[in-house]
């Protein structure tokens, strides 16, 4: 076992204990609680009339709030193979050019829906490989984002890159466009581990887009690792650790690579027999969360870690922190429009959901309808289940007082089956349940998402937590 504290100004938010007994016995099928309830329980009973309705009730007094927008440019001009995202394997830049004008219909029917206040506080382009799209496309794109939103100067608009693919003009261009904040793809800087995900990237073009983006004004530069792919080992991360923390990136999520190729059919060429086994894969990510620790990154929550002055890590320790579709945010009270093929949106209680496929996509804007595939209008329980889902994720703690007052609710008696599991993870030392507060331990952080699986109603049998991937 091992105890990486981190400086003691910091908020004991950021301390992460490594027990791996523990987590061989505990980790297990779980989602990632992006939302809650999670997207396989949306129903299409909720459709585009029922958004519609909520947007209308959004424009109503107290239920309007700023906007974030997502946008999922899904195009990628080569597969990956550890890959789960939809996305479409092509090199015609004249489908993606269709898709943009496409999005700007969306983007119409959704203005049409709102009332005068468009206000953006957030905006996201997601992927595929949004830097697939050429610079006469992204131009369009973002005017059409203009023509209808506001987005505020100072706002978080970030992008996902893949330093392959683009070039520091490029990046200036993006600058200009009004994006402030990038996320690199790297995954393993290893070249045998590179040649068997099907991912040659060098350090050189990595380090030259990094170099661009801080010369053209973007604020923050994250970084993508995934731990578990085949062939790694622990040397060869800590070699791909060395190259990445010479580039001092403000953000890095270090990721657990989920082996389904039931479901993700890319990962079907992986040879399995490449894979590490699990001890070695526990110890690559105990030993990336030392070196982490030792470089002055704090622990944000799951897999994500910051620098001490990164907004997420501030947002932690003012209790500000959010989690949402792209992961850790700063902007808890934003309303959610999401755009393109399988983007999910949030509007008050509800969850909304797109068409999966172009086609689909595009025969429902063909007549002027929003693409809605699925959603899920929130009960009492949802929200209260999801406040405290949230809580421990983001601030790994809950006042049962706040909840109470809050929900209406008396938490011992309506939680009595889930109080009598958390003390079972009490006698393991992962959590502490006492004045009124449910605390979760420094070596509870890394089980944050079994801890919470314990809230999640929809999840009564361990036959259907098998479709999710591993908590580690």
């Amino acid at each position: 076992m091992s105890v990486l504290p981190l400086p003691s100004s910091l908020n004991d938010y950021n301390t992460v204990e490594v027990d791996l007994e523990l987590i061989r016995r505990l980790d297990r099928n779980g989602p990632r609680y992006t939302s809650y309830p999670t997207a396989d329980r949306f129903i299409e009973a909720f459709n585009q009339d029922s958004y519609a309705a909520w947007m209308r009730r959004r424009n109503i007094g107290p239920l309007a709030r700023p906007l974030s927008l997502y946008f999922h440019l899904p195009f990628c001009n080569t597969v990956c193979y550890y890959c789960a995202c939809n996305k479409v394997i092509t090199k015609d830049r004249g489908r993606s050019a269709k898709y943009v004008r496409y999005l700007a219909h969306e983007m119409k029917l959704q203005a049409s829906l709102l009332g005068r206040d468009r206000r953006v506080e957030q905006l996201h382009w997601g992927g595929g490989t949004p830097t697939f799209l050429p610079a006469e496309q992204m131009v369009e794109l973002m005017n059409a984002t203009r023509e209808h939103f506001q987005l505020i100067e100072n706002g978080e608009y970030s992008i996902e890159i893949d330093p392959r693919k683009v070039d520091a003009e490029t990046v200036a261009l993006l600058g200009k466009l009004g994006f402030n904040r990038m996320s690199v793809g790297v995954q393993d800087f290893d070249p045998s581990v590179q040649v068997a995900v099907n991912r040659v990237q060098s350090e050189t073009e990595t380090l030259a887009v990094v170099e661009a983006a801080r010369a053209n004004g973007f604020k923050s530069v994250s970084m993508d690792l995934i731990y578990g792919l085949p062939l790694q080992t622990v040397d060869s991360f800590d070699r791909t650790l060395d190259k990445v923390l010479s580039m001092r990136p403000n953000r890095l999520s270090i990721y657990n690579y989920a082996h389904m190729p039931q479901l993700f059919k890319p990962q079907r060429r992986i040879n399995v027999i490449d894979l590490p086994q699990a001890k070695t894969k526990l110890d690559i990510m105990k030993h990336a969360i030392s070196r982490l620790a030792e470089a002055g990154y704090v622990y944000i929550g799951m897999d994500h870690f910051a620098q001490p002055d990164d907004e997420l890590a501030i947002a932690q320790r003012q209790g500000r922190l959010h989690r949402n579709f792209q992961g850790y945010s700063t902007h808890a009270d934003c309303d959610l429009l999401a755009m393109g093929v399988s983007a999910i949106g949030k509007i008050g209680p509800t969850y909304s959901q797109n068409y999966r496929t172009l086609d689909e996509y595009y025969d429902c804007l063909d007549r002027d309808e929003l693409p809605i595939m699925r959603g899920i209008e929130l009960t009492g329980d949802d929200l209260l289940r999801r406040a405290i889902i949230q809580a421990l994720m983001c601030q790994f703690e809950i006042s049962i007082e706040s909840l109470e007052i809050a929900h209406l609710v008396d938490f011992n008696r309506y939680f009595a089956s889930e109080l009598a599991q958390l003390r079972e993870y009490e006698k393991s030392g992962l959590l502490s349940i006492k004045d009124g507060w449910i605390t979760v331990s420094p070596k509870g952080r890394l089980l944050i998402r079994t801890i919470c699986m314990v809230f999640d109603r929809y999840l009564r049998h361990d036959d259907e937590r098998m479709k999710y991937s591993k908590v580690i």
